[in-house]
Parts: C-alpha cells; sequence; structure tokens
C-alpha cells in the first residue's frame, strides 16, 4: 500500500489487473497462445484466455481483414504492410 501511495497510483487500481493489461498488450503484439502461457506462467490456455481481453484496435483490424477477404483481397486490408503469402 505505501508503494502505490508513493507511486500516485489510486486505491481502484489493483496489481493483478496489471497482468490483464500485459496480457492484452502482448496478444495484441502478436503473440500466440501459447506465448502468452509461458509469459503469464499458466499452465493451460484457459487461464491465459481469462487474462487476455478484446480491444476495439483488434476488433476494427478483424473486421478489415475480414472486408478484405471477402472483396477477394485475399485477407490484406487495403492500407495493411503485410503481403499476400499467395504472391501477385
Amino acid at each position: 500500500m505505501r508503494a502505490r501511495k508513493a507511486a500516485g497510483v489510486s486505491a481502484e487500481l489493483h496489481f493483478h489487473d496489471l497482468r490483464h493489461t500485459g496480457n492484452t498488450l502482448t496478444s495484441t503484439a502478436g503473440a500466440s497462445t501459447r506465448e502468452l502461457m509461458t509469459r503469464m506462467g499458466h499452465s493451460n490456455s484457459r487461464a491465459a484466455l481469462i487474462h487476455q481481453h478484446m480491444t476495439s484496435d483488434r476488433d476494427r483490424a478483424v473486421a478489415d481483414r475480414l472486408g478484405a477477404m471477402i472483396r477477394g483481397g485475399g485477407g490484406v486490408a487495403s492500407g495493411s504492410s503485410e503481403e499476400d503469402p499467395a504472391g501477385p
């Protein structure tokens, strides 16, 4: 409690919340479930998924990619730096 106060962190933040945030950010950076499990020390995927949360940015990226796939773009959204593995 003294460390939290010294850092200027409010009582509403629980340090366990940082595990959720860290796992979500790691997932957004592209980590697989296995990589998340290793980083978090989880022995099963259920525990890793509990600490992982959906973000609106990822939701938009998934929706954009799905739209590109439907339009026949091979799954690469316009403006993406990702290359089509099938080639031109």
